[in-house]
C-alpha cells in the first residue's frame, strides 16, 4: 500500500513558543536549545517515541475492538503494511523532532510463517530505518525482541518449561540485537513480558530463574561477539500478565544480576507505571538503581490512581516528575539511556493530531519538571536538609564506623562508657514538602 498522505495536519516541526504561546501545537516548556546545568535540555531528557504504542496499538481494551482504524492496520500485504507505517512514524518523528526511537522486532516487521522469514522481514525493515535515518534526525534509543506476545510464549520465553521455545527466543533476541547493532541503537532492552508464573502447582520456581539466568548471559556474551557496546536493559514489572513476575521490582532486578554475575553487563529500565503497580513511588525506584549502580534508563508514562493496572497514559503529573527528576539529577542524568514514551493515547482519542498533542503536552511537563528540579539542586532546597541530618556520618566517629574500623563490642562499650542518651531531631517532612511546592 501507499504511505497515508497527510496523515498528521501539522506540516511543520513543533517549535518553542513560551509559557505564553498562542497556538495550540507548540511547546511552552520544552526549549531544546536551553542550557541547564551545562547541557541542553534535549540532551537532558533524550526523549524517544516508541513504536508500539504510537503506531502499533489499535485503540482496543479488555472488553472492545479497534477504534483508531490506522490505514496501516489493513490490509493484505504485511510488508507493504509496515513499511506505510514506517513512513508515518518517521513524519512523528520530524514533526515532533525528537532525538530518538524505540521498537519490539513485532512492532516494525510481521511476523512471518518461520523464524527464518520473521528474520528476513525485520532486516528488511532495517534496511529502510537505514535509509531513512540516513537524512533524518532521530536515532535509535533501543530495540528489543516481543517475547510475549505469541502463543507459543504463553508459558514464558526464558523461562518456558519447553527447551525448543527457550531456543526460538534465543533466535529473536540475536536478530533484534544484532539490527539494533546494525541501526546504532544506544541501548538493548530485554524486557520479560511473561517471564513469571501464575502458580507453584506446575512450575519449578528455582529452575526457571535458572534459566532465565542462562539466557540473560547468552545475549551478555552475544553482545561481546558482535562489538556492541551499549548496556542491556531489564525493565521491571511486579505483574500483570502474570501474577508473579520474575522481575518485579528493582530490588528483585538486583537480586537476579548479582545471583547471576550479570551486573557488570546489565542495567534496568524502569517505568513510572511498574513503579506504582509494584508498591513504589518513581522517585523510589530510580533512587535506588542509582544507589545500586544499575541505573540505565526510564520508561515514562503514568498509570491512573483509581485503576490497579498498566494504563500505560502520558505522564503530566509535573511536581511527580519533577521528585524523579531530581533523583536522577543528583545522581548525573543519562548516559545511554533516555526518557521513552511507552505511552498510549486513551482509544477515544481517535484524531491523528492526538497523537502529536499527547507527545508534546507530555515532553512539556518533562522539560517543566525537570526545570524546577534543576532549580531546587542549585538551591540545595532539599540536598541541604539532607546533608545537615546525616552530619554526624561525615566526623571521624561516623566514617570509623562505615570503613569497618569499629566492632559491635567497641561500638557498645563506647556507649555504655560515654553515658550516651542521644535524642530524636525532626524529619521535617512538612517543612520540606512545602519547600518543593515552591519551585513546582
Amino acid at each position: 500500500m501507499n504511505a497515508p498522505t497527510n496523515f498528521f495536519q501539522a506540516t511543520a516541526p513543533i517549535a518553542y513558543g513560551g509559557p505564553d504561546a498562542a497556538k495550540s501545537l507548540a511547546f511552552r516548556w520544552y526549549d531544546k536549545d536551553r542550557i541547564v546545568g551545562g547541557r541542553r535540555l534535549e540532551d537532558h531528557l533524550r526523549f524517544a517515541v516508541c513504536y508500539w504504542h504510537s503506531f502499533g496499538w489499535i485503540g482496543g481494551d479488555p472488553f472492545g475492538g479497534e477504534t483508531f482504524l490506522r490505514p496501516w492496520h489493513h490490509g493484505s500485504d504485511p510488508m507493504a503494511l509496515a513499511r506505510a507505517k514506517a513512513d508515518v512514524a518517521f513524519e512523528l518523528f520530524r514533526l515532533l523532532d525528537v532525538p530518538f526511537f524505540t521498537f519490539h522486532d513485532a512492532d516494525v516487521a510481521p511476523e512471518g510463517q518461520s523464524l527464518a522469514e520473521s528474520i528476513a522481514n525485520l532486516n528488511a525493515i532495517a534496511d529502510l530505518f537505514e535509509q531513512k535515518m540516513s537524512t533524518a534526525k532521530v536515532r535509535l534509543l533501543w530495540g528489543t525482541a516481543n517475547l510475549f506476545s505469541h502463543r507459543r510464549y504463553m508459558s514464558g520465553a526464558a523461562t518456558n518449561p519447553d527447551p525448543e521455545v527457550f531456543a526460538y527466543a534465543a533466535g529473536q533476541v540475536r536478530a533484534a540485537l544484532e539490527v539494533t547493532h546494525r541501526l546504532g541503537g544506544q541501548n538493548y532492552v530485554l524486557w520479560g513480558g511473561r517471564e513469571g508464573y501464575e502458580t507453584l502447582l506446575n512450575t519449578d520456581l528455582k529452575h526457571e530463574l535458572d534459566q532465565l539466568g542462562r539466557f540473560v548471559s547468552l545475549v551478555v556474551e552475544h553482545k561481546h561477539k558482535i562489538g556492541f557496546k551499549g548496556p542491556l536493559l531489564i525493565e521491571p514489572k511486579p505483574k500483570e500478565p502474570t501474577k508473579h513476575q520474575y522481575d518485579f521490582d528493582v530490588a528483585t532486578c538486583y537480586a537476579f544480576l548479582q545471583r547471576y554475575d550479570l551486573l557488570d553487563d546489565v542495567k534496568l529500565n524502569i517505568e513510572q507505571n511498574h513503579a506504582i503497580l509494584a508498591g513504589h513511588s518513581f522517585q523510589h525506584e530510580v533512587a535506588l538503581a542509582q544507589a545500586m549502580g544499575i541505573f540505565g534508563s526510564l520508561d515514562i508514562n503514568r498509570g491512573d490512581d483509581l485503576l490497579g493496572w498498566d494504563t500505560d497514559q502520558f505522564a503530566m503529573n509535573v511536581p511527580e516528575l519533577a521528585l524523579m527528576f531530581h533523583e536522577l539529577l543528583k545522581g548525573g542524568g543519562f548516559t545511554t539511556g533516555g526518557l521513552n514514551f511507552d505511552a498510549k493515547i486513551r482509544r477515544q482519542s481517535i484524531d491523528p493530531n492526538d497523537l502529536i498533542h499527547a507527545h508534546v503536552g507530555s515532553m512539556d511537563a518533562c522539560a517543566r519538571a525537570l526545570l524546577a528540579a534543576a532549580d531546587m539542586l542549585d538551591a540545595g532546597v532539599l540536598t541541604g536538609p539532607l546533608t545537615e541530618r546525616y552530619a554526624g556520618w561525615s566526623g571521624p566517629e561516623g566514617r570509623a564506623i562505615l570503613a569497618g574500623e569499629r566492632s559491635l563490642a567497641e561500638l557498645a562499650d563506647r556507649a555504655l562508657a560515654s553515658g550516651l542518651d542521644p535524642q530524636p531531631r525532626s524529619g521535617r517532612q512538612e517543612y520540606l514538602e512545602s519547600l518543593v511546592n515552591r519551585y513546582v
